[in-house]
C-alpha cells in the first residue's frame, strides 16, 4: 500500500511540475513574438510606444534617423524645412540607426509613428525597406495633431503588399484602458 501511495504521489508530483513550466515557456514564447517598433520626433508616439509595449508585454526598439530631427527641420510651415523637403520626394529615404533587434524572430510587429502630410515619415519607409518584413503581421498605430491614420496605411498597403497589414489605431491620448481593450480586440493578453 505505501509503495503505490508513493508511486501515485510521485506520478502526480511529476505531472504538475511537468505541465507548469510547459505553459509558462509557451506563454514567454508568445510573448517573445511580439514587437514594438517606433519612430517619435517629438516624444508623443515614444511615450504611447513604451505604454503600448508594457501592455503587451512586447520587445521594444526605436527608429533612429542617423541625424535627428531639429524643431527648424520639423517645421512644416516652411517648404524648404527638412521634413517638408523629404515628405514631398516619395524616393527620400533618410538614413538610419541599426534597429539591434532581428525582426524576422517575431511575428507580431506593432509599428508607431507620427502622421506626416498624411503618410509616414520617410524614415519609417527606410526600416520597413531594410528589414524582411514580408509575410509578417504588422499593426500600425500612430500619433496626429489632425489626420487620422487612414491615409497612411493605405499607403503602407499599396507600397508594401508582402506585409499582413492589421487595422491600425490612432492612440494620441489613449488611456491604459482604452489601450487594453484595443489588445483584447486584437487578440493580444494586455497584462
Amino acid at each position: 500500500m505505501n509503495l503505490l501511495k508513493t508511486i501515485f504521489l510521485a506520478v502526480l508530483t511529476f505531472l504538475s511540475v511537468s505541465a507548469f513550466p510547459q505553459n509558462d515557456s509557451k506563454k514567454n514564447m508568445e510573448k517573445k513574438n511580439v514587437l514594438v517598433v517606433y519612430f517619435s520626433a517629438m516624444g508623443t508616439t515614444k511615450r504611447v510606444a513604451e505604454k503600448l509595449a508594457n501592455l503587451a508585454d512586447a520587445d521594444i526598439c526605436e527608429i533612429i534617423p542617423i541625424n535627428p530631427y531639429t524643431n527648424a527641420d520639423l517645421n512644416w510651415h516652411n517648404s524648404q524645412s527638412r521634413s517638408s523637403v523629404e515628405m514631398n520626394d516619395p524616393q527620400s529615404r533618410p538614413e538610419i540607426k541599426a534597429i539591434g533587434i532581428d525582426v524576422s524572430k517575431y511575428d507580431c510587429i506593432f509599428l508607431g509613428y507620427p502622421i506626416w502630410w498624411d503618410l509616414v515619415p520617410r524614415a519609417v519607409n527606410t526600416f520597413i525597406e531594410s528589414s524582411d518584413l514580408a509575410g509578417k503581421t504588422i499593426i500600425p498605430f500612430v500619433t496626429s495633431g489632425s489626420s487620422s491614420i487612414a491615409g497612411s496605411v493605405a499607403a503602407l498597403k499599396k507600397s508594401y503588399p508582402k506585409v499582413k497589414w492589421q487595422t491600425g489605431r490612432l492612440l494620441n491620448h489613449a488611456s491604459v484602458e482604452e489601450i487594453k481593450i484595443w489588445l483584447n480586440k486584437i487578440g493580444i493578453s494586455p497584462l
